[in-house]
């Protein structure tokens, strides 16, 4: 085990934290009004008593870059995660499908499937988790069958009270990056490299974002909208759900 660097910490997140930015912006700009408008409930948008194409177009590209930060963001985290987990334990990104990093501690073979926060799936996704978690394990023993082997569920924040689920280990916040790493605070502690030139980077996020706003405005309104101004639901229904 090596005592992790902080300063090697700041270093990384500040060398690499630009990629999630660019793929925020790429994910942004190669939106289509036309594709979201297809995955987009109709119905809910008239029950919600929107009269305004703005408040529509809001609200489907606010759900796109929500829905897309997330996962732009827990890949960005999970080479973090990776990086800090090397410079300590030697850990390596795994070559098993499904399973993200392992590393050995102490006699034991950890296998990780990381995620953002503690509320990631349903029973389906925790399944056939579980499913992945049993296949690593038996791939891991074909050429070991004394590899004392434990999986874990690590979560980037949040908390979870009961770790221990039987097949698994679920680890999140600060006990994940204690886990990975061995120090108590590296979860305060990276928090501030974070924001490195985030403000600048985040206005030209806001600059496109707004282009984007007013161009799918204008073409939502040319499509749309009937000549006094009011929006066409039928129209909007039949290009959503229409078979021709």
């Amino acid at each position: 085990m090596e005592k992790l660097n902080l300063q090697d910490v700041a270093r990384y997140v500040e060398s690499h934290i630009g990629v999630f930015h660019e793929k925020r912006i790429k994910s942004l700009d190669s939106l289509k009004l036309t594709q979201v408008l297809k995955r987009k409930n109709p119905y809910l948008f008239k029950t919600k008593y929107i009269l305004t194409f703005e408040q529509i177009i809001r609200g489907i590209v606010d759900a796109h870059i929500s829905s897309n930060e997330e996962t732009i963001f827990g890949d960005w985290l999970e080479g973090l995660a990776i990086f800090i987990n090397h410079t300590v334990y030697n850990g390596w990104k795994s070559g098993i499908t499904n399973i993200d990093f392992e590393f050995d501690k102490d006699g034991v073979r950890y296998i990780v499937t990381l995620k953002s926060g503690p509320n990631w799936g349903n029973s389906s996704q925790v399944s056939k988790m579980i499913a992945d978690f049993k296949t690593a394990k038996k791939t891991l023993r074909t050429g070991n069958s004394h590899l004392n082997i434990i999986s874990v569920n690590g979560c980037c924040y949040g908390r979870d009270k009961n770790p221990d689920k039987g097949d698994y280990f679920k680890y999140c916040g600060q006990e994940f990056w204690t886990f990975i790493s061995g120090d108590e605070n590296l979860y305060l502690e990276i928090i501030d490299p974070l924001g490195h030139r985030a403000h600048e980077r985040n206005n030209d996020f806001q600059k496109l974002y707004s282009q984007m706003i007013n161009k799918f405005t204008k073409q939502f309104a040319v499509e749309f909208c009937k000549d006094d101004g009011e929006i066409d639901w039928q129209k909007l229904v039949h290009f959503n759900s229409g078979i021709r």
